[in-house]
């Protein structure tokens, strides 16, 4: 059974740090790109960044670089989303994903999804 798994989310105070996990099970992890997204209410989901199976490139979108950074641990079956100077336009429930096809910020193209944690940026 194909499972993602996402944790860490929390409530944060603006620039503070979370760090975001998602451990896979139940597909063969080393051959699938990586992509994490997020939904904040009434708005649609956007791609925060992903990360590729081959040489470990990544992609971020432009709200979010330089603050955040995507990593993934093979041997873990586990990707990592380190976020910084976190903002409360940052606030939405992030989810992970997965596809095989090459790293993308499009949600359309990801075959496989996590249940999504929440993070929420507030003073």
């Amino acid at each position: 059974q194909v499972q993602l798994v996402e944790s860490g989310g929390g409530l944060v105070q603006p620039g503070g740090s979370l760090r975001l996990s998602c451990a896979a099970s139940g597909f063969p992890f080393d051959y699938y790109d990586i992509g994490w997204f997020r939904q904040a209410p009434g708005k649609e989901r956007e791609g925060v960044s992903c990360i590729s199976k081959s040489d470990g490139s990544t992609d971020y979108a432009d709200s979010v670089k330089g603050r955040f950074t995507i990593s993934r641990d093979n041997a873990k079956n586990t990707v990592y989303l380190q976020m910084n100077s976190l903002k409360p336009e940052d606030t939405a429930v992030y989810y992970c994903s997965a596809r095989l096809r090459g790293c993308t910020l499009r949600a359309a193209t990801y075959a496989y999804w996590g249940q999504g944690t929440q993070v929420t940026v507030s003073s």
